[in-house]
């Protein structure tokens, strides 16, 4: 027992489970004894509707634990993602964008998608995806920026499932307001961190 529970392939121990089960019982007895206290008080309609909210909750939380209604929250699991062509990785970003309330406009494109999107407080974002940083010479960024705008405001971002390069990060920093976003930042932020916390870790 204890070499199957050093290789992962046996459950924790009872005392590792223990608080949880304490917390459960808890909550459950509350919830029996407001029934029966609103049963005493109003009738059967108390425990009536206490287990109609019952159902419906959990109807509820099993619908958003499904994969494909995970997924479209925004959420994605470290598998999911490797399993994602370039098309599927850009809707994945493009969904974990809008779950921390940017504005998203997709740029489809066979090999190459990209993302343009915009913060309610005027930051904007190019997304592209691709396993070397450097531009390519026929690549131009979607939306120039214009005169008007504030180039603190606009970041160039560039998601990669794996590693980047040493040379990657050098061209990331001669460019300026350039992040770079690997493979276990990209895990993190499909897992629920938001962006805003990852990006204040790259600049």
């Amino acid at each position: 027992m204890h070499r199957l529970r050093a290789q992962g392939r046996y459950g924790p121990r009872f005392r590792d489970v223990l608080p949880s089960f304490a917390v459960l019982a808890v909550l459950l007895c509350a919830a029996v004894a407001g029934l029966v206290v609103g049963f005493r008080a109003v009738g059967a309609v108390v425990p009536i509707a206490g287990a109609l909210l019952a159902v419906v909750a959990v109807a509820v939380g099993v619908r958003r634990q499904r994969p494909a209604a995970r997924r479209r929250r925004g959420r994605y699991t470290p598998q999911e993602l490797h399993e994602l062509d370039v098309q599927g990785l850009a809707l994945a970003v493009a969904r974990m964008l809008r779950r921390d309330h940017w504005k998203v406009r997709l740029l489809p494109a066979p090999d190459r998608p990209r993302l343009c999107a915009r913060h309610q407080d005027g930051r904007r974002l190019d997304v592209a995806f691709r396993p070397v940083a450097e531009p390519l010479p026929d690549e131009a960024l979607p939306h120039p920026r214009t005169h008007r705008e504030d180039p603190e405001s606009f970041i160039h971002l560039v998601v990669h499932r794996g590693a980047f390069r040493a040379r990657d990060i050098r061209w990331a920093r001669r460019e300026g307001r350039t992040v770079l976003l690997d493979g276990p930042a990209l895990e993190r932020w499909a897992g629920g961190a938001p962006l805003d916390r990852l990006l204040a870790g790259e600049q």
